[in-house]
């Protein structure tokens, strides 16, 4: 179990939900106050910004290498730092955003991407980090989050098993052992059918972390099948309307989807359960529903039981079907009357 500023997270409680605000506050200080209120409104338990600079991320260079040239990306022909120029958001936003969250009672962090936001973040007293799938391999940046002691969440995306372990290695070097791994697919959108949730409870197994998912598709059905194979965390992408653009709007949640995914998430936490057969004490009493062996004509003492005078009905009061055969043929010791339940009382 892991504890984020007072919330247990882990497989003995429901998935912590984190609203991924990136870039969707489309550079209004007033509208990323508007959608954390609407992510407090659905429910999330966290809003999570991203601490970067166009200068710690690239450089600011307009060749070929420097431009995102797939024709099926969102962000076909724009060069990494004008991109992530758009995309930032203000350092000098982060505190009062913290700030506004911390009067609505929902948790903010960051995912730092350079060393120099670790030492910014630190200054805000954030309660854990994520490091982003493509920051994964930045061993230096997973050090000094490491360094800080407190919990830390990584994404996986295209990270090999062997990149993986570097990196958890890397975190528990510096006696930090509160990881999160999130199994994550780095295309935007992704599709359902590249996000091998299989892959869920095999981090947990080759690492012993918890493991949940950074979630790019759409809708809230991937989400909920990641916590039917174990997640303990959901990351999603929010907005407040996808309509109004900006540049994860195309694959982030509305308000009301995140509602959805808060309440349908939850259930398929409550559906996991343990091990279990024969019934739970809710299905007691429709037992009553099942089929049993019922005499099925008015019978006197003497008669033998056969096919005609003796069924297998519902409900479920008398001998079970399985004693059928064995009762056929059989001298009953009193009179029976239609509707009787089966007993070996009657059985002479």
């Amino acid at each position: 179990m892991i504890e984020i500023a007072g919330r247990k997270i882990g497989t003995d409680h429901p998935p912590f939900v984190i609203a991924e605000m990136s870039g969707n506050h489309n550079q209004s200080l007033e509208r990323a106050c508007r959608i954390v209120d609407a992510a407090v409104e659905a429910g999330a338990h966290a809003i999570k910004l991203q601490t970067a600079s166009p200068d710690g991320l690239t450089l600011d260079v307009d060749t070929p290498d420097f431009k995102i040239m797939d024709k099926e990306s969102l962000w076909y022909g724009k060069n990494l730092y004008q991109l992530y120029q758009e995309a930032v958001t203000p350092w000098e936003w982060h505190s009062p955003i913290f700030e506004y969250c911390r009067s609505k009672g929902i948790i903010a962090f960051s995912s730092p991407f350079e060393l120099k936001a670790v030492d910014f973040l630190e200054s805000l007293d954030v309660p854990c980090y994520k490091i982003a799938s493509f920051e994964l391999i930045d061993t230096q940046l997973v050090r000094r989050v490491a360094q800080t002691g407190k919990p830390v969440i990584m994404s996986t995306g295209m990270a090999t098993l062997s990149e993986i372990e570097t990196a958890v290695n890397t975190v528990r070097a510096e006696g930090n052992d509160k990881i999160i791994l999130l199994k994550c697919t780095s295309t935007y959108p992704a599709k359902p059918t590249d996000t091998n949730l299989l892959t869920i409870p095999h981090l947990g197994q080759a690492f012993g972390t918890q493991v949940g998912l950074s979630d790019h598709t759409m809708g809230v059905g991937v989400s909920c099948a990641a916590v039917a194979v174990g997640a303990t965390v959901i990351e999603k992408h929010f907005t407040l309307a996808r309509a109004d653009g900006g540049v994860d709007s195309a694959f982030s949640l509305e308000p009301h989807e995140l509602k959805l995914l808060m309440e349908e998430t939850e259930r398929s936490w409550q559906a996991m359960g343990s091990v279990q057969y024969g019934g739970s004490q809710n299905e007691k009493a429709s037992l009553k529903f099942r089929r049993s062996i019922y005499i099925s004509q008015d019978m006197t003492a003497g008669e033998s039981l056969n096919e005609k005078n003796m069924r297998v009905v519902r409900p479920g009061y008398g001998l079970a079907p399985k004693y059928y055969d064995l009762l056929l043929g059989r001298r009953i010791k009193k009179d029976l009357v239609k509707g009787t339940p089966m007993s070996w009382e009657h059985i002479g």
